[in-house]
């Protein structure tokens, strides 16, 4: 079954996919050699029928955003800075991949360096979201009303969706896994900081960026993670595998003491979802959330309810000032981490003959498109001297108290910050496992609403404000696709977050929101 599903069948329907989907989607840029995916493809064909297979993805055909490094293929991160730029080493975790047997489908669009919601800022144009189009013929595609796929990793949500490829990795700083994911209606898990290397990963706010997944399911998400969440020496802000023993038994100890102490009510029940307590915060259900929204999330909340969950209303008081902190900082590690794109060393160089300075003012006027280079103004001047502590500083203490109100949230302990209460107060507590939210305020939007000069860029920036707040904190969240706009029948993701580590727990969670879907 495996062989069918991974082997040499399965890479003919990606190119047929790409063939018909992507010159509307737009979600490939580059696409691999088509023979040598074959013969990709007939050797993992092989090592199936032999029962030799290199891993449970051996075969699979795989996408990479365009800011995740490839010897094989150009690494343009959406700007034309570094559009014929290709990388000399592999990014850690697409090696991972490669050597558990993945095949290498092509690269995916994405807004420039990381910097957008919906997709629109790359050089190579916008993705479409393709729900519009699935199950249609191609020469209906032009009357179709054009939606967003989301982003910044639209093109590996739009590709995941459309069967152009098994899965794709993207990389998420504020949400750029979970929004495209729920616009696009697959599933989108972003792990704890520092589970998966950055090694490879384009950087665009460096303390913030995480390599993340875009799938079908949730186990395939949790196959992938399994296989790429490994120590890498190369990258310092990677847990090394003693942290990683430290967060396996912290939680390990919490969860026997609490099985314990409630043995015979989880006994007693068999439903999945036993013993867990979801928490419910306040502060997401905000203005903006579209009616259809909120009337899933409430669904979403009975389904969990009905799989053997306590549903518990909490609070997170800082969560309206996470989308401050979070552009302050991002744009300040922004700036600091673009300034290597010279004209010089490797990229785009322009052709105005001049001096250096005058170079670097060309050069970047021409490389980089007028979002990278407004959120590099404003990152600047974060940093400047005079705006440094009324900004910079005052954003890290916030970042601060939002991982201090998560950890009096969870029930789980924090190995990392250690900051905890005993694990008895905890246990006896309404303190929760696992958090339930939405993931966007309203299903995609339409692409001219949020494509062009007539778009205000503070609004384009509250996009991101319901999945912001588990990014400052560094902690795992996937989007879970959940079920379809009440008016126009697009896809809605529901958010489920934990504590730092417990990624175990957003998978069981998640699981349980996937079953339901299939069910309705």
């Amino acid at each position: 079954m495996r062989v069918d599903l991974f082997g040499f069948r399965k890479f003919r329907e990606a190119l047929e996919s790409i063939s018909k989907y992507n010159k509307y989607v737009n979600a490939f840029v580059d696409v691999a050699d088509p023979q040598t995916i074959r013969d990709q493809a007939e050797e993992s064909a092989r090592r199936w029928e032999s029962g030799q297979t290199k891993s449970p993805l051996d075969g699979a055909i795989f996408g990479y955003k365009m800011n995740l490094c490839t010897k094989e293929l150009r690494t343009t991160c959406g700007s034309n800075m570094l559009n014929n730029f290709k990388s000399p080493y592999t990014a850690t975790a697409v090696e991972l991949l490669q050597e558990a047997g993945a095949i290498t489908g092509g690269k995916l669009n994405m807004d420039e360096f990381g910097m957008g919601s919906h997709n629109v800022f790359s050089n190579v144009g916008p993705v479409r979201n393709p729900h519009g189009i699935l199950d249609r013929a191609p020469e209906s595609f032009d009357n179709v009303e054009d939606r967003s796929a989301g982003g910044s990793s639209g093109g590996s949500a739009a590709a995941v969706a459309s069967k152009m490829c098994f899965a794709a990795l993207g990389s998420d700083t504020g949400g750029s896994v979970r929004l495209p994911a729920s616009y696009c209606g697959v599933v989108g898990f972003k792990p704890s900081y520092g589970r998966i290397s950055r090694w490879g990963l384009v950087a665009y706010g460096s303390s913030l960026d995480t390599v993340g997944t875009l799938t079908r399911t949730v186990d395939d998400a949790k196959t992938i993670f399994d296989i790429i969440s490994k120590e890498d020496e190369k990258d310092s802000t990677c847990l090394t595998q003693r942290q990683r023993d430290a967060i396996a038994k912290a939680l390990k100890d919490f969860s026997d003491k609490e099985a314990k102490l409630h043995e015979d009510s989880i006994r007693n029940d068999p439903r999945p979802l036993s013993g867990v307590r979801i928490g419910i915060p306040q502060e997401f259900n905000i203005a903006e959330l579209s009616p259809a929204t909120k009337e899933l999330w409430k669904r979403g909340i009975r389904v969990l309810k009905d799989a053997g969950a306590k549903v518990v209303p909490v609070s997170i008081p800082t969560t309206p000032l996470t989308v401050g902190a979070y552009l302050t900082l991002g744009t300040a590690e922004a700036s600091s981490n673009l300034q290597r794109y010279d004209g010089i060393r490797y990229g785009h160089q322009s052709d105005v003959p001049d001096e250096k300075d005058e170079l670097y003012i060309h050069t970047r006027s021409e490389g980089f498109g007028k979002e990278v280079r407004r959120r590099i103004l404003l990152g600047t001047y974060v940093l400047t001297s005079g705006s440094f502590n009324n900004f910079f500083l005052r954003a890290q203490k916030i970042r601060q108290m939002v991982r201090n109100d998560f950890d009096r949230v969870f029930a789980q302990p924090n190995a990392i910050t250690g900051s905890y209460s005993p694990i008895e107060d905890r246990i006896q507590s309404d303190r929760v496992h696992a958090l339930l939210t939405p993931v966007a305020v309203e299903t995609a939007p339409k692409l001219e609403d949020v494509f062009g000069d007539h778009i205000d860029p503070i609004t384009a920036y509250l996009d991101d404000i319901l999945t912001i707040p588990p990014s400052l904190a560094g902690l795992p969240a996937m989007s879970v696709p959940f079920a379809k706009g009440l008016d126009d029948n697009f896809p809605i993701g529901l958010q489920v977050i934990s504590q730092y580590g417990d990624e175990e727990m957003v998978f069981k969670v998640g699981r349980v929101l996937e079953k339901s879907r299939e069910s309705m």
